[in-house]
């Protein structure tokens, strides 16, 4: 479906719609507006990268256990 083609089928709905729904059909396509504007993808090569340091900071020992980490969200 063309662009041109969509926006004429929103152009007829929206009006069907209540204000309260045209409003959140408004915020609901400014969100997924911004998501796709602030989403930064990365490479394949930069995800094994950013993989591999995460294992080798867990070979250390750096890392919070599941445990520690429910104890320390009970504590807020």
């Amino acid at each position: 479906m063309t662009t041109s083609a969509i926006k004429k089928q929103v152009d007829n709905y929206l009006p069907l719609l209540p204000k309260g729904q045209q409003t959140l059909v408004l915020e609901v396509i400014k969100s997924l507006v911004e998501e796709h504007n602030t989403s930064e993808r990365i490479d394949h090569d930069q995800y094994n990268e950013e993989i591999d340091a995460v294992l080798v900071r867990m070979d250390a020992g750096d890392f919070v256990s599941h445990e520690r980490a429910l104890d320390e969200l009970s504590s807020l």
